[in-house]
């Protein structure tokens, strides 16, 4: 394990040289642990009030750092002060349908589709004057940052996508995997039900705990880490996001007309060109070593294995994450 003390140390060897980071971290640096995000912002990003946390200094070199699915912004709650001490400008989102984000209008669909998410993040990235950043995350973030890189590859710097490419092919999504496989996955299969619209919606919390201990069995978080990401999953869209994006992901819910664009091109599989470094985890078994994606990143490429760490990977490995997230910004 790398320790603060030995990670910033680093950093202010070697990444204010690289052009990328602006300036050394500061001297008396918190320990990690955090356990807030400080004060939540709120911005008018398309057809959101989306609410974000903001670290280090306004002209800093921008990173956005995108949670999943039964996460939230918190997932970042050590990553975002590590980067912000290098100097970078690091805005984190609460994604739709989780924690203080809202819909501005009752009419708009509560769509969890990925090209509406990615939407969101570009409208985001406008709305706080964010040309180009590097941009990370995990699950649904990951599938965010990998929707970007491939259909706007202006606005990325560089990614960083735990587990790699997660862009989603509705028709190829039909296929079955091996039986071993898809009992990793029943929760899809509950969500495709009344029964599990009714189930989550009744115990949301429960449910996620739930997700959260079997994908990573190895982390031993406490109870007042998951109330605090817990809190998010009472935003009134969430159930609806969370259902729609599931069944959507499955061939069955259907998205909408304005994104069948973004849609069919994402169903070629592009390929990303930008800067890239992926991350594999023990979440991901057989396919942490990131063979199986190696080829849809045709630029400067890294791949990193983060053994004994669950889905959560920010939150679990901070300082590894926090370090793969200035290295690609180097590529």
């Amino acid at each position: 394990m790398i320790t603060r003390r030995r990670f910033t140390g680093v950093l202010a060897a070697g990444v204010a040289t690289a052009g990328w980071a602006s300036s050394a971290p500061p001297a008396g640096a918190a320990p990690l642990g955090a356990t807030s995000l400080g004060v939540i912002k709120h911005v008018r990003a398309g057809e959101l009030d989306m609410a974000y946390a903001e670290f280090g200094p306004a002209d800093g070199p921008p990173v956005v750092l995108l949670h999943g699915w039964p996460y939230d912004a918190g997932s970042f709650v050590d990553v975002g002060p590590l980067l912000a001490e290098a100097g970078h400008r690091v805005v984190v989102p609460f994604l739709r349908g989780y924690g203080p984000t809202r819909f501005r209008s009752a009419d708009t669909k509560r769509n969890g589709q990925q090209s509406a998410v990615a939407l969101d993040v570009l409208a985001l990235m406008d709305a706080l004057g964010i040309d180009r950043a590097v941009l990370a995350g995990f699950d649904w973030g990951a599938r965010t940052v990998g929707v970007l890189a491939a259909l706007w590859p202006r606005r990325c710097r560089a990614v960083v996508p735990v587990s790699g490419y997660l862009i989603t092919d509705v028709e190829a999504n039909r296929e079955p995997l091996a039986p071993a496989a898809e009992l990793g996955w029943w929760y899809q299969y509950y969500f495709a039900t009344e029964r599990g619209v009714l189930g989550y919606r009744r115990d949301v919390r429960e449910f996620n705990r739930l997700i959260w201990r079997t994908a990573s069995p190895s982390w031993d978080f406490d109870a007042a880490t998951y109330d605090r990401t817990a809190a998010s999953f009472d935003n009134p869209d969430h159930v609806d996001v969370v259902i729609h994006n599931y069944r959507w992901r499955l061939g069955l819910a259907p998205g909408e007309p304005r994104y069948d664009r973004y849609e069919r091109r994402l169903a070629t599989r592009p390929v990303i060109t930008v800067p890239a470094i992926t991350v594999g985890s023990d979440f991901d078994g057989a396919a942490a070593d990131g063979a199986g994606y190696r080829d849809r990143f045709t630029g400067p490429y890294e791949h990193r294995v983060f053994a004994g760490v669950g889905h959560n990977v920010p939150q679990e490995a901070p300082e590894l994450f926090a370090r793969a997230v200035l290295d690609a910004g180097r590529l």
